[in-house]
């Protein structure tokens, strides 16, 4: 498996003015990784991504550093219809054959929509099925494989992704695997893994504290599970996600991909990417 970190994972050092935005190829090479994911999420205003792509590959071709993953968002049960999503998408797979990635995630659906008769998730799936389908019927074409990734509450339990995934029956189709993910939906990340491991097509690798619904909670930085339990972001090995099994899991499985470290946390966010990225490369390391 390869080290890759998510450009995400930056978000606090770039808002607080320590890195540049189009810095953070360089640093991430400096602190060793191997590879880099260019997430949307983050990037600051000033930019479109029209304009940022170009510049971010040439930073990461100065840096040595292969850009994986292209990561986005989508909602293919939204107000507008399922073929307008899809052009949406389509052209977004302009951006990633130019930043040269092998893989494109986006997301399938944000939430139900009772208006629109869509109450549960098997009321959405035939319809973000046939999203995700006619946009990998086009990623095929130049190279790209694209994925949904476990997020969002909606679509983020085990048995909700897989479904979809068997819904589009497309083998260009597949899974990012966030294995903290899990936990918003109140799942064992290390069960929820294990289920869903030969669908991988990327992963993420991020940690959490966890606290009980009952329990107070000093401090800020903490979010709720679908359930109302509460997570903070953490160094990766400093919380309470199996991160070496979820890894131990997905060898098993015969994923041999990149593996991302998406930081989150309230900690200093380089120093936590530098010890985020030592602990990764020991879990990897361990059983080789």
């Amino acid at each position: 498996m390869k080290t890759c970190v998510s450009t995400y994972s930056f978000t606090k050092a770039v808002r607080s003015g320590e890195l540049a935005y189009l810095d953070i190829p360089a640093k991430a090479a400096e602190m060793g990784y191997a590879s880099i994911e260019l997430a949307t999420a983050g990037i600051p205003d000033a930019f479109t991504i029209q304009d940022l792509a170009p510049k971010f590959k040439d930073r990461c071709d100065q840096a040595g550093l292969p850009i994986i993953n292209y990561t986005i968002g989508a909602d293919f049960i939204m107000d507008d219809s399922v073929e307008a999503q899809v052009k949406t998408l389509v052209e977004e797979l302009q951006i990633a054959k130019l930043l040269g990635v092998s893989g494109m995630r986006h997301d399938a659906a944000r939430g139900p929509r009772p208006e629109r008769g869509i109450r549960t998730y098997d009321d959405a799936l035939p319809i973000i099925a046939e999203g995700c389908r006619a946009v990998t019927v086009e990623a095929e074409k130049l190279g790209i494989r694209t994925m949904i990734e476990n997020h969002g509450y909606f679509a983020q339990d085990s048995h909700r992704v897989e479904k979809l995934v068997t819904a589009v029956g497309h083998p260009n189709f597949g899974l990012l695997i966030d294995i903290g993910n899990f936990m918003c939906a109140d799942e064992l990340s290390e069960l929820a893994v294990s289920l869903v491991a030969p669908l991988a097509a990327h992963v993420h690798v991020k940690d959490f504290l966890f606290r009980e619904a009952s329990l107070p909670v000093n401090g800020q930085g903490w979010f709720p599970t679908r359930a109302g339990n509460l997570l903070r972001g953490t160094v990766l090995g400093h919380g309470v996600v199996r991160v070496k099994q979820c890894i131990d899991i997905l060898k098993k499985a015969g994923y041999g991909g990149a593996v991302s470290v998406e930081f989150e946390g309230v900690e200093e966010c380089l120093q936590a990417l530098a010890w985020s990225l030592e602990n990764l490369e020991r879990y990897l390391a361990c059983g080789e």
